[in-house]
C-alpha cells in the first residue's frame, strides 16, 4: 500500500508503476474516490460542528427557539447518517484500490511482462558433469526407497509426496544447517503458526489478489500460510516499536502450503512444485531508510548464496523484471540452482525488498528518539526451501551406484556420514 499523499502528488509515477507491473488498476478512479472521501469528511465535520453549536445554544434558548433547534438537529442527524453511508461506500471501493496499488519499482529493474524479461546478474560454480547415465531425483529417490509418490498421491492427491529414511534426515540436515547459519548472523529463530487469519495475509499482500493460491478453511475463518513471512509480519501488526529494536531479524521456520493454481500443467513430476513444503525464511524489519534497506537486501542475498556455495551447488542470480516481481516488491532477485535432469537452472530462492508497502498494510510502525512515528521497511529471502533444494542435492551429488555424496557442511547433522 502506498501513502495516499504520495499518490496525489505523483499520479504519473504511480500510473507508470501500474503499467510496468502489468496491473489492472485505475489510478484516476482512486484519486477521484480519495477526493470524494475528503469532501464527505469535510461535510461530516461541518455537520458535527453545527450539531455541537446547537447543543450549546439549546441550554439557554427559550421554548420557541428550542423547537427550532430540535428540528434543525433532526435534519443534521439525517444528514450525518446520509454522509456516513456515502463515505462507507466510497471507503470500501477506495480501500480495495489502495490495496492494489504497487510499490514503485527500483529504477534498475528490467522492464518486462514476466520472467522472460529477467536478466542474469552473475553465476557461481560449474554444473557437474557425469561419466554415467544420471537419474532425476524421482528415479533416484524411488530406487533407494527414499520417497513414496504414488502412495502419497492416493492419500493426498496430485503433487503429494512422502519422504522416507535417509532422505528425511537429509532434509532435516539442510534446515538445521540453514538455521545455524542464520543464528550465527544474529537472526532470532522463530517457529511460527501456519494456520493464520485473514488480516496478516492482507498485511503481507497475499490477499486479496492471491486468494486463488491460498488454502482456505472457512469453518475456522482461517487459511494455511504459504510462507513464514505472513506470521512474521503479523507478529508486529498494529504495534509501534522502539527504534532501538531495529533492525529485527527473524529466521522463520514453518511448513508452507500453496495451491499452485497458475501452474496446473507445470512440474507435475516429483518434488519441484508441490502443495506442501518446508522452509526457513529470512525476514527483516528495518528503519525507513533506503540505504539501510539496500544493505539488508544485499546481506540476505549473500547469505542465501553462501548457503548454496557451502553446499557446492552451481547457481545463477537474476534481476527480476517489473512484471515478474509482484505488486508490492521494490526489488527482487531470484537465485536459480542447477538441475542436471533439466539441464537448466531453476528457482530455489527469492530475495525481496518491499520498502513500507507491507508495513502500511499491517500498520507496522516505529518511534524514533525524537518521538516521530514512521512506517518500517520489510525484506525477505529464502534460506532453504525443501523439497525443491533437496531435489537439487540429490541430482547434483548422485553417484553411479545410486548412492549420494553428502555435502561436507551437512555431515555433522548426519552423524558424520559422507555417503547415503
Amino acid at each position: 500500500m502506498l501513502d495516499k499523499r504520495f499518490i496525489r502528488d505523483n499520479p504519473d509515477v504511480v500510473k507508470q508503476a501500474v503499467r510496468v507491473k502489468g496491473l489492472d488498476l485505475d489510478v484516476d478512479e482512486l484519486l477521484k474516490l480519495d477526493q470524494e472521501n475528503r469532501e464527505l469528511q469535510f461535510a461530516k465535520d461541518q455537520a458535527l460542528s453545527r450539531r455541537k453549536s446547537s447543543a450549546k445554544e439549546f441550554a439557554k434558548a427559550d421554548a420557541a427557539r428550542k423547537e427550532e433547534l430540535r428540528a434543525q438537529s433532526a435534519d443534521t442527524d439525517a444528514e450525518l447518517k446520509r454522509l456516513a453511508e456515502q463515505q462507507a461506500a466510497t471507503n470500501e471501493r477506495l480501500t480495495e484500490l489502495m490495496l492494489a496499488t504497487p510499490t514503485i519499482p527500483w529504477e534498475g529493474a528490467p522492464v518486462g511482462p514476466d520472467e522472460s524479461a529477467n536478466t542474469v546478474v552473475r553465476t557461481w560454480g560449474t554444473p557437474p558433469t557425469f561419466d554415467f547415465e544420471t537419474l532425476d531425483h524421482v528415479d533416484l529417490a524411488e530406487k533407494r526407497g527414499w520417497a513414496e509418490f504414488a502412495r502419497a498421491r492416493r492419500v493426498a492427491g496430485e503433487r503429494a509426496y512422502a519422504l522416507c529414511g535417509d532422505l528425511v534426515l537429509l532434509e532435516r540436515a539442510l534446515h538445521s544447517y540453514a538455521l545455524d547459519v542464520l543464528r550465527g548472523r544474529d537472526f532470532q529463530l522463530m517457529s511460527v503458526p501456519v494456520l493464520v487469519k485473514e488480516a496478516p495475509l492482507v498485511g503481507t499482500g497475499m490477499l486479496p489478489k492471491g486468494r486463488a493460491e491460498i488454502y482456505e478453511i472457512p469453518a475456522d475463518d482461517a487459511y494455511l500460510a504459504g510462507t513464514a513471512e505472513v506470521a512474521l509480519v503479523g507478529l508486529h501488526s498494529g504495534e509501534i516499536l522502539d527504534a532501538a529494536r531495529l533492525p529485527i531479524r527473524y529466521a522463520g521456520i514453518s511448513t508452507c502450503f500453496r495451491r499452485e493454481i497458475g501452474s496446473a500443467s507445470r512440474d507435475v513430476r516429483g518434488l519441484l512444485r508441490v502443495h506442501q513444503f518446508e522452509k526457513v525464511e529470512q525476514f527483516v524489519v528495518c528503519a525507513d531508510d533506503l540505504a539501510e534497506s539496500d544493505r539488508w537486501h544485499a546481506e540476505l542475498l549473500a547469505t542465501a548464496e553462501g548457503i548454496l556455495q557451502a553446499l557446492g551447488l552451481a547457481y545463477e542470480v537474476v534481476e527480476c523484471s517489473t512484471g515478474d516481481m509482484g505488486v508490492g516488491k521494490y526489488r527482487m532477485n531470484d537465485i536459480n540452482t542447477w538441475f542436471p535432469s533439466l539441464g537448466m537452472y531453476r528457482e530455489t530462492h527469492s530475495c525481496s525488498s518491499l520498502k513500507d508497502w507491507q508495513a502500511r498494510r499491517a500498520n507496522l510502525r516505529y518511534r524514533t528518539p525524537d518521538g516521530q512515528i514512521h512506517f518500517a521497511y520489510t525484506l525477505n529471502n529464502t534460506a532453504v526451501a525443501t523439497p525443491r533444494l533437496l531435489a537439487a542435492v540429490l541430482e547434483n551429488f548422485q553417484r553411479a551406484d545410486a548412492t549420494l555424496a553428502v555435502p561436507e557442511v551437512l555431515r555433522p547433522y548426519l552423524g558424520g556420514r559422507d555417503s547415503l
